[in-house]
């Protein structure tokens, strides 16, 4: 008994012993448990994870793609998930990799993690700022009856076991697990003891995840500050005018009044190195994009106007029935209406690079915008030490704008120009493919003329004499009509406009006076409206620009620009005084083919001088009463009064082989006189 008695104490204590044992141990065998628990589930939830991103790009998005509905944006509404599911797999794979590390598990794991880090931030913070955007798409969809229930077929075909109602609950996977990593690694920190070799690693693992959604999390705020402010608005001017208040009016103010202090160095420029050398790359792209569309846009214009002047075009069609000419208008049809149409419409697909840069120029612009409230606020700032909350807000949207700008940028300028080499090949493809067609159809043409298979000697020689035939033929029906041809009647200037053309020869001198061949409508600023005979006295032959083609002039009053094509050296009617030598008179051939007098010949100076001007018929016309009288296309009259009783200038008094009557204006056409004479020397 004494015994047994005496053992009884010694058990408890070794009872008590094994218990306190237990009790260390368990712990630390549930947390070893929790553990694994955790790594398995990383492990498991990335498998399932792959799985489903697996099906909706190979399953779900195919499927759509073969039903080619053109109302489903694919690519916004799927994005980059052909890029995350790539990193995903390889991740996947080097998770389940560490499985055969026991006691290196957590250390790779936590090395994997440090691995990938750049990479999820890449692929996940473009998926996660256009997941907006695509939850937009999805909620489009359902408001239309047949897509919603493409959708749903597509989704019962490839996914029946989910569930699924609409696509949102496959977008928001990505978006829920870069999330869930630093979750994922916080429980597996959890369970590890702070004693642990893995421990550090997997705290470092742990604040990696954490700044990686923190970057996505800043990318995705810059991204909703770019959109804001990367919109091109066209306003009207009202609409503008509806969004002044005086909020606005005051902040423009301050900015213009800053930017003012900027360029007169009243106060310095914040100095940023790397955006400036971005800016100017950029400036540069835009520049050449902008010279390619208006060289492109000039090219097609002028190809334009070629085709319009050939015989098949409609204002000018000529009844051909066969022979060279016809092939040649047949050539000139298919060319105009098959080759050039399909030519222009692939051209001007190529420049459609301006469209792309729209956004950033708007971004550049408001960046400046910010900046300029940006320094505003920080000098309010460093003078009272605090600034309001819409003050803070205004800078973070500065610092947001110009890194946004910084980072994209490069890559931007990068892509822009590596589009612009590919545009300016394919323009010379397209270059080369235009010639070919025109070869070809050329060929087939003169394939079919009676002389397309002569020797090109004997071809040239043909040209040379029928050319010469034609000439001989033109020379001798000039000389024919000109026999014909009734001398002018010339017609002295009205008082009004002999002071006007006596006013320019004083100002400006005889040589100096020109006159107008046709109608000029003015189409530009400084332009003027001339009608054909006026007279007007030559200031500089250019414009502003230096464009030789646009001459400035003195119409004796308003000044501008006319074409320089519509107008003719005038030498004016002139009477001959006693002892002045005169150059021998030309045949009346000759005085008719050369009214004005070349710009070349030496002319005195003036003293006396009687302007003269002969008015033909332009149109022919025919009297519908006693009151008027027939005109004939070309026909000299005697303008009697420039007016009818009423006073009205529609109709004038003409008198034409001895009848009176009235004549519309418009038929009257006003032309120089075509005797010339000499100038009257000063006394």
């Amino acid at each position: 008994m004494a015994s047994a008695g005496g053992s009884e104490p010694g058990a408890e204590d070794a009872a008590k012993t094994a218990e306190g044992v237990y009790e260390d141990v368990m712990p630390c065998d549930k947390m070893e448990l929790s553990q694994r628990l955790a790594v398995e589930e990383l492990i498991t939830t990335e498998a399932s994870y792959v799985h489903n991103i697996q099906l909706c790009v190979s399953d779900i998005r195919a499927h759509l793609q073969k039903k080619q509905l053109p109302e489903l944006d694919l690519e916004g509404l799927f994005s980059n998930t052909d890029d995350i599911l790539h990193v995903s797999k390889r991740f996947l794979k080097g998770l389940e990799a560490t499985a055969t590390q026991e006691h290196e598990q957590l250390l790779c794991i936590s090395a994997l993690f440090q691995e990938f880090k750049e990479e999820m931030e890449s692929v996940y913070k473009i998926y996660c700022a256009s997941y907006e955007h695509a939850l937009l798409l999805v909620e489009s969809y359902r408001k239309d009856p047949r897509l919603q229930e493409e959708i749903l077929e597509t989704l019962n075909a490839t996914v029946p076991h989910t569930g699924a109602s609409d696509l949102s609950f496959f977008l928001v996977m990505p978006v829920q697990r870069v999330t869930k990593y630093p979750l994922l690694l916080g429980k597996i920190l959890e369970n590890t003891p702070p004693s642990a070799s893995a421990y550090p690693a997997l705290q470092a693992a742990v604040r990696a995840m954490a700044q990686v959604n923190a970057n996505i999390n800043e990318y995705k705020r810059r991204r909703e500050v770019a959109t804001k402010y990367n919109k091109a608005e066209h306003l009207t001017l009202r609409d503008r005018l509806a969004r002044l208040n005086t909020h606005s009016i005051a902040k423009k103010t301050t900015r213009l009044s800053r930017l003012f202090m900027h360029e007169a160095g009243i106060v310095a420029k914040t100095e940023d190195r790397e955006y400036d050398d971005l800016e100017e790359k950029f400036q540069c792209v835009v520049s050449s994009v902008a010279m390619l569309k208006d060289n492109v846009a000039s090219y097609l214009g002028h190809l334009e106007v070629k085709l319009q002047g050939w015989p098949h075009h409609k204002e000018r069609q000529i009844s051909i029935d066969e022979g060279p000419a016809q092939q040649y208008c047949h050539l000139a049809e298919h060319l105009h209406c098959t080759v050039f149409p399909e030519f222009k419409r692939r051209l001007e697909r190529l420049v459609c690079l301006s469209d792309m840069l729209v956004g950033p120029q708007q971004l550049v612009k408001k960046r400046l915008d910010k900046l300029l409230d940006y320094e505003e606020i920080q000098e309010r700032k460093s003078e009272t030490g605090s600034v309001t909350y819409d003050e803070e807000a205004a800078m973070n949207t500065y610092l947001a704008i110009n890194a946004l700008l910084v980072a994209e940028l490069p890559r931007f300028n990068q892509v822009a120009l590596q589009l612009l080499g590919q545009i300016l090949c394919s323009l010379s493809a397209l270059q080369r493919d235009l010639a070919a067609q025109v070869l070809h159809r050329a060929e087939k043409e003169l394939e079919q003329l009676p002389h397309g298979h002569v020797p090109l000697p004997s071809f040239w020689k043909m040209v040379e004499d029928t050319l010469q035939q034609s000439s001989t033929q033109l020379r001798t029906f000039c000389q024919t009509f000109e026999t014909v041809t009734p001398s002018p009647v010339t017609q002295p200037l009205n008082p009004a406009e002999e002071r006007k053309v006596l006013s320019l020869v004083s100002k400006h001198g005889p040589d100096k006076l020109y006159q107008v061949t046709s109608n000029v409508s003015g189409s530009k600023d400084l332009d003027l409206t001339l009608q054909r005979g006026q007279i007007v006295a030559l200031l500089q032959s250019m414009d502003t620009k230096g464009n030789m083609s646009r001459w400035l002039v003195d119409a004796g009053g308003p000044r501008g620009f006319v074409p320089a094509g519509k107008l003719q050296p005038y030498c004016p009617v002139q009477s001959q005084q006693p002892g002045m030598q005169m150059p021998a008179p030309e045949s009346s051939t000759e005085r008719r083919r050369h009214s004005y007098a070349s710009p070349e010949a030496p002319r005195p100076q003036v003293a006396t001088f009687s302007p003269a001007f002969q008015v033909v018929a332009g149109f022919s016309f025919a009297a519908r009463s006693p009151r008027e009288v027939s005109l004939q296309a070309g026909q000299p009259v005697v303008v009697l009064e420039p007016h009818d009783k009423k006073g009205s200038k529609e109709w004038s008094l003409v008198e034409v082989n001895g009848q009176r009557g009235y004549v519309p204006s418009s038929y009257l056409v006003t032309v120089p006189v075509q005797e010339p004479m000499g100038w009257s020397l000063p006394v």
